[in-house]
C-alpha cells in the first residue's frame, strides 16, 4: 500500500532534522576525545589515590519494648493498673541507636578520637590493628576532645623514640612504657609486639581528632534500616576505610545500646527498690507504734482479750450478785435471832434450825453457845418443873450460865451482822466495779477494733512492699537487653568505593556529557541564525538559498572556481532566474542585495552573483549604492568617483563613471563614488530614475549593493526600481529576533520580489537539513569537482 505522502514527507522531515542534530555535535569529535581522555584519566588517577571504603553489617532483633519504658520495672504494680497504655515502637529504637550519646560512648570506649597513619607509596595508609604502636592517654581535660592534635612517632631503637609535632618540630626521645607528660594529657607509648609492621624504622603519625568531628562522621556514616515492616529486625550498616575499624564500632554501639537500655531499667527499678525500702521504713516505724498503742491500752485497761474478759466480767457480775442476795440474807437472819434474844424471855430456848444458813458467815463459836444456851435453859426448866424455886442454887447456877451464855450470844450476833454488813459491802462495791467493766465493754470494743484495723493495714501494706521489694530484686538480677543479637557485626572482604567499574562509566559519561552539555548550552543560549531552518521556522519570506563560508577571503567567483561558495553561488542564481521569469527580455533584471545589518556580506554576494551572471555571457552591471559605507573597492580596485559624483554634477554622462572589471568580458562596475554628507537627499534626486531607466537598456543584469534597511531609509528610497530584492542574512551573525525586519519588509511589500539568502553558513551544512555542496547523500553539486579537505585543527577552531 502506497504511503501518504503528508506522511513520508513528515518522516523525511524528522529523518533530515535527527541527522542534522547528530552532525551538529559529530563535528566537534576532537572536543569529545579530549574531554574523554581528561574524564577516564581523571578516573584512573582517583581510582589510583582514593581510600577505598569497607561497609561492615550487623543484624539485631529490637525487642517489642519501648526505650525506657516503665513496663517490666512497673510490673510490680501491674496489680494497681499503673502500667496500662504503655506501647512499644522499633522507630524510636532506631533513633536512639542512632543518636550522638550512643555514637560518642562506642568512640570514647575504642578511642577512635585517636588514629595512626603511616606514608605509604601513594597514599596515607590508616592502621588499627596492625599498628606497631599502642598510644595510651590518662588524665585528660576537657582540652583533650575538644581540639584537633597531632604528633609524630619515630623509632630510634628497640627501646627509645622521638616524639615531634606534626609540623616536624622535636618533642624529645622517650623510651617505650615512660609516661609523657603533655599540655592537656598523660600519655604511655608502649609496642605492639605481634604487629606485622613493627620494624625499627616506622614512622607513625598519631592524630587526636576533636570527638564532635569524629562522632559526626560516624553518625553521617552510620546506616539503620528495618529488613521488614511486619518484624523488628534491623540492620546496622557503617563504611570505614579500615574494615575491622566498623566491625568493632557497630558491636560497640550494640553492646552501648544494650546496656544503656539496661541503665535505663535498673535505674528505674533501684528507684523503686529505694521508694519501696522507704515505704517499708516509714510504715514499720507506723506499725511499731500501732502495735504499741494496742499494747498500751490493753495495759492501761488491764485487759487480755475483750470478748473472754467480757464473759468473764458477766461470770463474776452474776456470782457477785448471787453472794450479796446470800449476805443480804443472812444479815435478816441474824437480826431476826437478835430480835428473838431481846423480845424472848431467858427461859426460852433459842432456835437452832437456823444455823446452818450461818455456816460459811460466823464461826462454830456462835451454834455451840445456842446449843449450850438450849441445854441449860432445858436443864433449868426440868429442874424447876421438878419442884424446885427459883432460888435453888442449882436454877441459880443455870441461870447465871444463861445469863453468860446469852450475853455471849447477843455479842457474836452482834459481830456476825457486822461482819456480814462489811461483807455486804464489798460485794457491793465488787459488783458495781464489775458492773462498770461490762458498762466499758462496747467503747472497749470499737477502741481496740478502730486499733486492729490501723494495724491490719498496715501489716498488709508491710507484707505487700515486702513482696514487691523480692520482685523487684528479681527484675535487677534479670533484667533483659532490648536488643537481641542476631549477626555480629562482619564487614565484606571487597571495598564497596570506589566501585572501578562504576568511576570508569562516570569518568567516561563525563567525557560525553561534558562537551555535550557546552555544545548545547552554548546551542540554547545562542540566539543566531544557523540554518535555513531556523529562517523558514521563523518567517514567511521565500528563500533562496544559502552560500557556505568562503575558503577565501574576498574571493571573486571566475570560471575556475570550484568551491562550495562557488556552487552555491551558482545555484542561488539558477534559482533566480525563475523569479525573474517574468521581467521582459528586452530590459535588464534589475537585482537589488540588502540586508539588516552591516558585515552580512551583501557585497561580497553582489559581487560574486554579478560574476556568475556575467560568466554566462551576460553584460551585467554592478553598482554600489550603499553610499555610506561603500565595500566594493574591497574586492576590486575602482577609482574613488562614481555613483554620487554623477548625481552632483549637471550635465554629466552617467557612461563615463561605469569601468570593466578585469578577467571578465561582460562585467562591469559602477562605483559609489565619493560618501555624501546627505546620503537620503542625494538617492531621492531624479536623476536616480533617469539612470536606472538609461542603464536598463544597456545592461541584461543590474545588480545593485545597497544599504542595510534596519539602519537607514535608504534601499527603501530606491526599491521602486528593483525587479527582485535578495535580503541577505550572515549565519552565526544576525539574531533571530531580527528577522522579524525583515518579515515585516515582506508582510507591508516594500521590498518587491523580496527572498532570504542565508549566507556564510558551516561547511557541510549549507542548507540546515543535513546535506551540502561537497557531501549530500554521497553525491556533489559540482560535478567532480575537488572539494578542499580541512585538516583536524582547521575543523577544531571553525566557527559554527
Amino acid at each position: 500500500m502506497q504511503q501518504h505522502p503528508s506522511i513520508k514527507n513528515k518522516i523525511q522531515d524528522d529523518t533530515v532534522y535527527l541527522r542534522e542534530q547528530i552532525d551538529k555535535y559529530l563535528k566537534h569529535w576532537i572536543w569529545f576525545i579530549i574531554s574523554l581522555f581528561i574524564c577516564l584519566s581523571i578516573a584512573f588517577i582517583y581510582l589510583r589515590y582514593a581510600i577505598p571504603q569497607y561497609q561492615a553489617s550487623a543484624t539485631i532483633l529490637v525487642k517489642d519494648e519501648k526505650k525506657g519504658s516503665l513496663e517490666s520495672e512497673l510490673s510490680a504494680f501491674s496489680d494497681l493498673g499503673l502500667t496500662k497504655g504503655i506501647k512499644s515502637n522499633v522507630d524510636n529504637e532506631i533513633e536512639i541507636i542512632k543518636s550522638r550519646n550512643i555514637i560518642q560512648s562506642a568512640v570514647k570506649k575504642l578511642n577512635f578520637n585517636v588514629s595512626y597513619f603511616t606514608e605509604g607509596r601513594f597514599k596515607r595508609i590508616e592502621l588499627y590493628h596492625d599498628c606497631p604502636i599502642d598510644v595510651s592517654f590518662f588524665e585528660s581535660n576537657n582540652t583533650f576532645f575538644t581540639k584537633n592534635q597531632s604528633y609524630v612517632i619515630s623509632a630510634k631503637s628497640d627501646t627509645t623514640f622521638e616524639l615531634a609535632t606534626r609540623d616536624g618540630k622535636k618533642i624529645n626521645d622517650y623510651t617505650y612504657g615512660s609516661l609523657l607528660r603533655l599540655d592537656n594529657c598523660k600519655m604511655v607509648v608502649t609496642k605492639r609486639l605481634q604487629s606485622t609492621r613493627l620494624n625499627k624504622d616506622f614512622i607513625i603519625t598519631v592524630n587526636i581528632t576533636k570527638l564532635e568531628n569524629v562522632v559526626q562522621s560516624y553518625k553521617t556514616r552510620l546506616g539503620i534500616t528495618p529488613l521488614s515492616d511486619k518484624s523488628s529486625v534491623v540492620e546496622l550498616t557503617l563504611k570505614d576505610p579500615v574494615a575491622k575499624k566498623a566491625e568493632d564500632l557497630l558491636n560497640a554501639i550494640i553492646e552501648i545500646y544494650n546496656q544503656d537500655a539496661i541503665d535505663d531499667k535498673n535505674f528505674i527499678s533501684r528507684s523503686t527498690q529505694k521508694f519501696i525500702d522507704e515505704r517499708l521504713k516509714f510504715i514499720s516505724q507506723e506499725l511499731g507504734e500501732v502495735e504499741k498503742q494496742g499494747e498500751n491500752y490493753m495495759t492501761s485497761n488491764r485487759l487480755t482479750n475483750v470478748s473472754s474478759d467480757a464473759n468473764l466480767y458477766i461470770q463474776n457480775s452474776v456470782e457477785f450478785e448471787k453472794s450479796l442476795i446470800e449476805t443480804e440474807t443472812q444479815i435478816k437472819v441474824v437480826s431476826s435471832m437478835l430480835d428473838f434474844l431481846n423480845n424472848s424471855s431467858k427461859d426460852d430456848v433459842i432456835p437452832s434450825n437456823i444455823l446452818p444458813a450461818l455456816n460459811g458467815t460466823s464461826n462454830s463459836n456462835t451454834s455451840e453457845l445456842i446449843n449450850q444456851y438450849n441445854v441449860y435453859v432445858i436443864e433449868k426448866n426440868r429442874i424447876l418443873s421438878g419442884g424446885a424455886t427459883q432460888m435453888n442454887s442449882v436454877v441459880i447456877n443455870y441461870n447465871n450460865k444463861i445469863y453468860e451464855i446469852r450475853k455471849s450470844i447477843k455479842e457474836s450476833l452482834n459481830r456476825l451482822i457486822v461482819s456480814l454488813k462489811i461483807q455486804r459491802e464489798d460485794l457491793q462495791r465488787q459488783n458495781n466495779l464489775i458492773t462498770g467493766k461490762i458498762a466499758e465493754i462496747p467503747r472497749q470494743t470499737r477502741e481496740i477494733k478502730v486499733i486492729g484495723r490501723q494495724q491490719a493495714i498496715k501489716e498488709t501494706l508491710y507484707l505487700y512492699l515486702l513482696q514487691k521489694r523480692e520482685e523487684i530484686g528479681i527484675t535487677l538480677a534479670v533484667t533483659a537487653p532490648n536488643a537481641k543479637l542476631i549477626d555480629s557485626a562482619k564487614a565484606q572482604s571487597s571495598p564497596i568505593s570506589p566501585n572501578k567499574n562504576i568511576i570508569i562509566l562516570i569518568g567516561f559519561s563525563l567525557g560525553l556529557l561534558i562537551p555535550f552539555l557546552i555544545l548545547y548550552l552554548n546551542d540554547l543560549f545562542d540566539t543566531k541564525v544557523k540554518s535555513r531552518k531556523d529562517i523558514e521556522d521563523t518567517i514567511s519570506v521565500p528563500f533562496l538559498g544559502d552560500i557556505p563560508k568562503s575558503e577565501t577571503e574576498n574571493e571573486i567567483i571566475d570560471a575556475n572556481s570550484r568551491s562550495s561558495s562557488a556552487e552555491a553561488i551558482r545555484i542561488v542564481r539558477t534559482n533566480l532566474e525563475f523569479m525573474l521569469s517574468s521581467v521582459p527580455e528586452r530590459i535588464a533584471k534589475t537585482i537589488f542585495i540588502t540586508s539588516t545589518m552591516p558585515k552580512e556580506g551583501k557585497t561580497f554576494v553582489a559581487i560574486n552573483l554579478a560574476s556568475t551572471i556575467a560568466l554566462t555571457d551576460r553584460k551585467v552591471l554592478l553598482i554600489g549604492l550603499d553610499i555610506r559605507n561603500p565595500k566594493i573597492d574591497n574586492y576590486i580596485n575602482i577609482p574613488s568617483k562614481g555613483l554620487t559624483n554623477y548625481i552632483v554634477k549637471a550635465n554629466e554622462n552617467i557612461e563615463d563613471y561605469i569601468i570593466k572589471v578585469d578577467n571578465f568580458d561582460t562585467l562591469y562596475v559602477l562605483p559609489s563614488g565619493v560618501i555624501p554628507p546627505n546620503p537620503a537627499d542625494l538617492l531621492m534626486s531624479p536623476k536616480i530614475d533617469s539612470m536606472f531607466a538609461t542603464l536598463k537598456k544597456q545592461f541584461d543584469y543590474i545588480i545593485v549593493d545597497t544599504a542595510p534597511v534596519s539602519l537607514v531609509t535608504d534601499t527603501l528610497l530606491v526599491a521602486k526600481h528593483a525587479d527582485a530584492f535578495i535580503y541577505v542574512v550572515r549565519a552565526n551573525y544576525l539574531d533571530k529576533r531580527m528577522l522579524n525586519i525583515a518579515e515585516s519588509f515582506y508582510e507591508e511589500k516594500k521590498l518587491p520580489n523580496m527572498s532570504i539568502l542565508l549566507n556564510d553558513t558551516v561547511w557541510r551544512k549549507t542548507y540546515g537539513y543535513g546535506y551540502g555542496y561537497g557531501y549530500g547523500y554521497g553525491y556533489g553539486y559540482g560535478y567532480g569537482v575537488d572539494v578542499e579537505k580541512k585538516s583536524w585543527k582547521d575543523s577544531l577552531f571553525q566557527k559554527k
